[in-house]
């Protein structure tokens, strides 16, 4: 099979010592992205080749059960593979991460200094200039420290990451006002060095009063507050078995505007996206009145405390536990009308039995049904281009031998590991 020679071509790769550009053992950052895609490749190729048909050995061929269980092992092994190259290159690429942050932040320091010589033509090179370009150069040096500490965590992002290894919308935009806010300090900290006469100094120092500069620590501070709740409200609800949360390969960037299924959601977008012009709004201020906190109009500030809500609600308005609603004998055209007896297959409809984000095969061979006692493991049915079975409002699963007749229990624990309602159903002889 495809996936057997890619695990073939991992292990003498491995042996051989070769950490080359075509690598696949997954231990290099060369080989880890070469690994990861040769295991998607050869399990999608043998999941459609099951999908039509194909590759059926002739000892289960004759059984339909038999087959269906033959072919949900062998991709539940495949994509065991592909999560295991997807964690290494995720880990790959979690280390190569904190370079390019340092290179992003000294980018950003010459970008600065770019904008500085040109608007100081004419008009010339001033104090506050220079004292923005060392906040700069002191913001990036601390980034660049923290960026090298934590360099196998993502370097400069790693206190925005969760701890389901994607970005999180609340800390970064909490990072990004407190960066800001931080520079604006320096740059009236450095102007204050500066000032040669007690009268300039006096006007800086009045530029850190409270009435001046409310509107951003307004803001500073609930943004802050949103980040410490966020997490908090998150934890609970997952451990409470209202939230269903699985851990992503890696990072990214579209993490700030969707949720963990990749889907883009309103609340994310809308804190984003009115923190980001409010954001802007204030290195203008800055960059205007260098003598003084950004003085952010209340006005904004209520939008963007406004855009905090509507946030929030958002968190605790998504997810939700997995239900069972019902659970049916499964019938296949020509079958006649029966009760549900030991071998037949049962359909268990219900909502959320997939987890956002554990649509991949490794997570959807995770998912488990108790019929009784006895713990059934879900098949995967593979389609063209993906599954038919599990999906998030049905699946079906065989009512085992070891069941008892009589009135059973059935229940499903999904990928996240949280369980459903129980619906007891009757089983005949």
């Amino acid at each position: 099979m495809a996936v057997q020679e890619a695990r073939g071509g991992a292990g003498a790769g491995a042996r051989g010592g070769a950490h080359g550009g075509g690598c696949t053992c997954g231990d290099c950052p060369h080989g880890a992205r070469e690994g990861h895609r040769r295991a998607v490749a050869a399990f999608l190729l043998q999941r459609d080749e099951f999908a039509a048909g194909q590759g059926l050995p002739a000892a289960v061929a004759h059984s339909a059960s038999a087959s269906r269980q033959w072919v949900s092992e062998e991709l539940a092994q495949s994509a065991g593979l592909v999560a295991e190259r997807g964690r290494a290159e995720g880990q790959a690429w979690l280390a190569r991460l904190w370079r390019r942050t340092v290179c992003v932040v000294w980018a950003l320091v010459f970008v600065l200094l770019l904008c500085q010589s040109l608007t100081a033509i004419g008009a010339g090179w001033t104090s506050a200039r220079t004292a923005g370009l060392l906040a700069a150069l002191l913001v990036a040096g601390a980034l660049t420290a923290a960026s090298w500490f934590h360099r196998a965590r993502g370097g400069a992002l790693a206190p925005v990451i969760g701890e389901d290894n994607r970005l999180s919308t609340s800390r970064t935009v909490a990072a990004a006002w407190v960066l800001f806010v931080a520079y604006a300090v320096l740059v009236l900290a450095g102007r204050l060095a500066a000032a040669s006469h007690h009268t300039e100094r006096d006007a800086l120092i009045s530029g850190l009063d409270l009435a001046r500069g409310a509107g951003v620590v307004t803001v500073l501070a609930v943004v802050c507050g949103i980040a410490v709740l966020v997490r908090r409200v998150v934890g609970l609800r997952v451990l409470g078995q209202r939230l269903q949360k699985v851990r992503a390969d890696r990072p990214r960037a579209a993490d700030l505007l969707t949720d963990d299924a990749g889907r883009g959601t309103f609340a994310d977008i809308q804190y984003v996206v009115i923190s980001a012009v409010a954001l802007l709004f204030g290195v203008v201020r800055l960059a205007r009145r260098p003598d003084q906190l950004p003085d952010l109009p209340w006005g904004l500030g209520v939008v963007v405390l406004v855009s905090a809500a509507t946030y929030v609600a958002g968190k605790y308005a998504e997810g939700g536990r997995p239900v069972i609603l019902s659970v049916v004998r499964a019938r296949e055209a020509g079958d006649l009308d029966a009760p549900i007896r030991t071998g037949d297959d049962i359909e268990i409809r219900g909502a959320g039995f997939v987890p956002p984000g554990a649509g991949a095969a490794d997570r959807l061979a995770r998912m488990v049904v108790r019929v009784g006692a006895v713990h059934v493991h879900v098949p995967l049915v593979p389609v063209t281009g993906g599954f038919s079975n599990p999906t998030d409002a049905v699946l079906t699963v065989p009512v085992p031998a070891d069941v008892e007749p009589g009135r059973v229990e059935v229940q499903v624990v999904t990928a996240a590991g949280v369980e459903t309602n129980r619906y007891a159903i009757e089983v005949t002889d």
